[in-house]
């Protein structure tokens, strides 16, 4: 387990002469690790997220919220998976052409994951790794199991319909959607600049819908509130929400409050840049789960440790915040994963030995930058790849 942790882009072979050498045990071929690795389900990184960071983490009442709420994001992202079949079997295939109006070129596997993700706090609460074709909805429903009261759940604009409202008001949770161009009548209207910013509404489902409501069991009728606000760009976004209170929850705070929900985004980066996720260490459909699970668990694991140091970045005045560099703190961990995981050193002593790696060289927060994206070619892609890229492990 901790070897699949460590996952590294370098050589099975090379990771687990590692191990070894640092077990002070006989030297092993990588096909021996990989044929011991599928006596392992995945199902084991995950009920280590529960109990180890989880739990851990909401052991107290002292984490960050923001109007007393846990502010929980979910979102989904595709994941390219090894070409085999084993794996296509088990997740499906996605056509793929070289443009848009081209001709199908083949079928590449693929996953959708999806992550309930506490974005103050920095902690997947629940992560599932669907099929190629699984339907976003369906698995941010399945999340709802790993959320309680005093939960604010926020999601972009390809989640609010009105099943997904329906389910979370049949759960009782608190919401902040952001509606599409093509999504209620309201939201629509309220893009264009018309009505107040602040309106309650009763929502009803389409003919279309109502036997899929029924079926499930959900509500017919739902009391909503629509809030635009005003992005720096002078657009209007339009929100969706259970928080109906105007005065407890102002139009204004909105943005600030949504604008939260980015750290999913970030998460989902570094889960496939930082720790690249998608350059497997198997070719099996059980190693892709492994990998994935082991991944999620690592940066919860990151979160907790790098917390002293934050703390002491946040008692420093400086011109711009600093936070714990991600590079850093990664390869740290993993460097001394045997040594946190399996050794007897004092937990004292490691970690004010990693506390002391945390404090290097540390990032700058520079709030709302905007600078404009550059398209850039595939040769400066390919440079980067091949001469620029700095990986932590």
């Amino acid at each position: 387990m901790v070897i699949m942790i460590r996952k590294s882009v370098k050589s099975v072979q090379n990771v687990v002469n590692e191990a070894m050498s640092w077990l002070d045990l006989p030297l092993i071929t990588a096909s021996a690790y990989s044929q011991a690795r599928y006596k392992l389900k995945h199902t084991a990184f995950i009920a280590l997220n529960q109990t180890a960071i989880v739990e851990t983490m909401y052991s107290d009442d002292n984490y960050h919220k923001f109007w007393g709420f846990r502010v929980l994001a979910i979102d989904g992202s595709k994941v390219v998976l090894p070409n085999t079949e084993n794996v296509r079997e088990a997740f499906g295939t996605i056509a793929y052409s070289n443009g848009k109006d081209s001709e199908v070129q083949g079928q590449h596997p693929y996953a959708l994951a999806s992550v309930l993700y506490d974005v103050l706090n920095r902690v997947a609460i629940d992560a599932r790794l669907g099929k190629a074709r699984a339907y976003e909805i369906d698995l941010a429903v399945e999340h709802l199991a790993h959320t309680q009261a005093k939960d604010l759940l926020t999601m972009d604009r390809n989640y609010p319909s009105y099943r997904m409202l329906a389910e979370l008001t049949q759960s009782k949770r608190d919401y902040v959607i952001r509606c599409s161009a093509a999504s209620f009548a309201v939201a629509r209207s309220m893009l264009k600049g018309e009505g107040s910013d602040s309106q309650i509404v009763t929502l009803k489902p389409c003919a279309g819908q109502r036997p899929i409501i029924d079926k499930l069991g959900l509500p017919f009728s739902l009391k909503v509130r629509f809030v635009r606000v005003i992005l720096s760009t002078g657009e209007n976004e339009v929100l969706i929400t259970s928080l109906h209170d105007a005065a407890k929850y102002p139009s204004a705070d909105f943005a600030k409050l949504y604008y939260l929900r980015w750290g999913i985004e970030t998460f989902y980066g570094l889960l496939k840049t930082r720790l690249g996720l998608e350059n497997f260490t198997g070719t099996q459909a059980e190693a892709v789960r492994q990998d994935f699970h082991s991944s999620v668990y690592l940066t919860g694991l990151e979160s907790i440790l790098t917390d002293a140091a934050q703390k002491k970045f946040d008692e420093k005045e400086t011109q711009y915040p600093q936070t714990v560099n991600r590079s850093v703190s990664f390869n740290a961990i993993k460097n001394h994963a045997f040594e946190l995981l399996l050794g007897d050193t004092g937990m004292g002593d490691l970690e004010a030995k990693l506390t002391a790696l945390f404090l290097t060289n540390p990032t700058l927060d520079r709030k709302h930058r905007n600078p404009p994206r550059k398209k850039s070619s595939s040769r400066r892609l390919l440079n980067f790849h091949k001469r620029q890229k700095k990986h932590c492990f």
